[in-house]
């Protein structure tokens, strides 16, 4: 019969994933609740053997109080959260945990523990409860038979055979706590044998100490033979025999009573859970522990971060923690495939474990990122190390499948602790250590930088990650808007092309109602990866004003396309569907790129070129002059228009070289047939100028300021 396994989880992608992942494995998912109420109805209707509860669910009541509830093996699907929540779901005494993301294997063997745990816990439970009970009464049985000599020796012969078979080790007292006897699995785990052990107090054979404090604790014998009550071992409990060995046990203790129930004695049960113990601890140990480099992982570093933090406060001691970034990682990665990522990331350990000391704590924190915890260090010895490891790592060189790569890392550098403990936190001081981590990256990579708090590196960062959040929110909010700024003909001819031409601008309003120039955000945009996704806003808005627009067919509206857009596969069939959901002309549409961006993806930026000029679209190559400035590239890259970059116009009148070359990509771009446009054409001298050139385009303040589209 196929293990029927309840899965507990509200996301439904997820829960739908795992079902399938599970029904691989070969069990049964009969089916899926997302509460507490639907999980409780779900057991009583399909009644699984185990239950994969994610800690947070629908409703008031969430995972762990809801495996409380139930009286089934329990596995909590978890992922990072709160120190208070981990202790609550420590404390409800689950099965076992799973990591989020985690493999088919980790999760098939986690359920196949927690399964023969489950059993084995069963089984012991039912027989330690009910052989203590009936050990009791069949000690008290033999006691009363003494006076029918051939009944008391068969009863007992029956007694010893049973006692002699069984799994679990039993010791029998008389009222005062002496031994009488020993059954042959007591005598094995105590070192004793009955004969020796016979008389002798029973704290002397049964030898119990607690784990973690290794003191001696108290036999539960004495309490069932003062209280006459059933009575069980303390927690981690372990048995010493005589040879020093040790055992984790668990017992249960019940009295013996004569036939006016008086105590007479005791008999004691114990089980060897030991191999259970150690399933417990590998279960414990997976989950503070990475897999592939089997150092601490994020959960348990952060864990200790906070003890340092705390143990700061109390002794004042100076800390320190270490943020390590690889370098090249990513290019081992995509060159050599993820099994050379994974074996490069256990070599990179293997060579941080060299450069630490007995007390740091290494921990891979996700991806090639490390995180070392420098407890009891001071500044100047918090740097030296660091420099070991920066060191350690840049002089090695990976190899694989013939191929050599130097290797280097990025560190940033946080203290923490002493006078300034008390308003420093797990999550300022890790926020700290990232940032001062990718400002070393930034500032050129292979370097340490240590965080200040006045760095003006890493508050660039942060205000770059503000911008983030800013642009994700006005994006959601629709806070952006078109702006227009005219381009005009310096030469204007009969058959003149395009008679009306502007550019379209973008402007993000704050939550405040300002209006923000691009050059505050579009680099932070650019930085994270946003400016597809502008792009796509603009795209979509633009496309739907220049439909609605009663302007000549001649008139052409100029919009920019980043490099991200320009090299990524979904744009183009983004901008053929927003071209027919809004009915905008494709001949009333120039697309901008700039020189860098096409330059970078050559064949890519053609193909797009070509693509969309099919449809009628334009093409203009903005700020030529500022990158490569290479008319070979130029060649190959069917544009209609050439932007000439502002740099060189705006000091046409004073600066002669600026002049020649303004005019010289003005006439090579003739002898190739594209239409030259002038930016930051700022006053009329400089337009004046222009036109005496031949360029045939100028746009900047001294044509028109940038006005609102709407």
């Amino acid at each position: 019969m196929l293990t029927r396994v309840l899965i507990v989880e509200d996301e439904s992608i997820v829960a739908l994933d795992l079902q399938r992942r599970l029904i691989r494995l070969g069990y049964d998912v009969p089916r899926v609740a997302a509460s507490c109420e639907q999980t409780i109805k779900a057991i009583q209707e399909t009644l699984p053997h185990i239950v994969l509860m994610d800690i947070n669910i629908s409703g008031d009541i969430d995972g762990i109080d809801t495996a409380a509830k139930i009286d089934l093996p329990v596995i909590f699907l978890t992922a990072y959260s709160e120190e208070s929540t981990l202790q609550r779901a420590k404390a409800s005494k689950p099965y076992g945990y799973l990591v989020k993301p985690f493999s088919e294997r980790e999760l098939h063997a986690t359920i196949q523990m927690a399964l023969e745990r489950h059993q084995v816990e069963t089984r012991l439970k039912m027989s330690e409860n009910l052989l203590a009970v009936a050990y009791a009464k069949m000690e008290s049985a033999k006691r009363d038979l003494e006076v029918h000599a051939a009944e008391l020796y068969k009863e007992k012969q029956r007694l010893e055979v049973t006692l002699n078979s069984i799994g679990d080790g039993v010791i029998t007292t008389d009222h005062s706590g002496n031994v009488t006897y020993l059954n042959p699995v007591a005598e094995r785990k105590t070192g004793w044998s009955c004969i020796e052990a016979m008389g002798v107090p029973v704290a002397k054979v049964l030898t119990l100490i607690d784990e973690e404090t290794q003191e001696s604790t108290i036999s539960p014998i004495e309490a069932t033979l003062r209280t006459g009550q059933v009575t069980g071992m303390a927690h981690k409990s372990v048995l010493v025999n005589r040879n020093g060995t040790k055992f984790s046990i668990e017992d249960s203790t019940a009295p013996m009573l004569d036939r006016n129930e008086q105590i007479i004695g005791a008999v004691v049960v114990f089980h060897d859970v030991s191999e259970t113990k150690r399933l417990a601890d590998e279960m414990t140990y997976q989950a503070t522990h990475d897999e592939l480099t089997d150092l601490v992982n994020r959960r348990e570093f952060e864990k200790r971060l906070q003890k340092a933090v705390q143990g700061s406060i109390l002794h004042q001691q100076q800390h320190a923690l270490a943020y390590l970034d690889l370098d090249q990682f990513k290019i081992v990665n995509d060159t050599c495939g993820h099994n050379a990522g994974d074996e490069l990331l256990r070599q990179i350990t293997g060579l941080l474990r060299l450069a630490l000391r007995a007390n740091d704590t290494l921990a891979r924190l996700g991806g090639d990122e490390f995180g070392v915890l420098l407890e009891t260090c001071p500044p100047y010895v918090a740097l030296q190390i660091s420099e070991k490891l920066r060191n350690i790592i840049g002089d090695f060189h990976f190899s694989w499948d013939g191929k050599t790569f130097p290797i280097s890392v990025s560190i940033g550098l946080v203290s923490f602790g002493g006078q300034e403990a008390e308003r420093q936190g797990v999550n300022e001081i890790l926020r700290f250590a990232d940032s001062a981590c990718y400002t070393a990256k930034d500032l050129g990579r292979n370097r340490i930088h240590i965080y200040q708090p006045e760095d003006n590196a890493i508050t660039k960062r942060h205000g770059e990650l503000d911008w983030y959040t800013k642009i994700c929110s006005a994006l959601a909010e629709n806070r952006m808007v078109l702006y227009a700024q005219k381009i005009v003909s310096l030469n204007p001819s009969a058959d003149e092309q395009v008679q009306a031409h502007v550019e379209i601008l973008l402007r993000l309003i704050n939550a405040e109602g300002k209006v923000i120039p691009p050059m505050a955000f579009i680099p932070a945009a650019e930085r994270y990866g946003l400016m597809p996704e502008i792009d796509r806003w603009v795209i979509r808005h633009a496309f739907a004003h220049i439909a609605q627009l009663e302007t000549p067919e001649n008139a052409l509206f100029s919009i920019n396309l980043s490099g991200g857009s320009l090299n990524d596969e979904k744009t183009l069939n983004y901008i053929y569907e927003q071209l027919a959901i809004s009915g905008a002309r494709p001949e009333s549409i120039c697309f901008e790129i700039t020189e860098t961006a096409a330059i970078a993806n050559l064949l890519n930026a053609r193909a797009f070129i070509l693509s969309l000029k099919e449809k009628g679209c334009y093409f203009a190559l903005d700020d030529f002059g500022s990158g490569m400035s290479s008319f070979a590239y130029l060649k190959h890259l069917p544009v209609d228009f050439l932007k000439i970059d502002g740099c060189f116009v705006k000091d046409i009148i004073s600066d002669t070289v600026d002049a020649a070359m303004v005019d010289a990509i003005n006439k090579i771009g003739h002898v190739m047939g594209l239409k030259t446009i002038a930016e930051f054409a700022e006053n009329q001298e400089i337009i004046d100028q222009l036109r005496v050139m031949g360029i045939d385009y100028a746009q900047g303040y001294g044509v028109a300021y940038p006005e609102p589209l709407v």
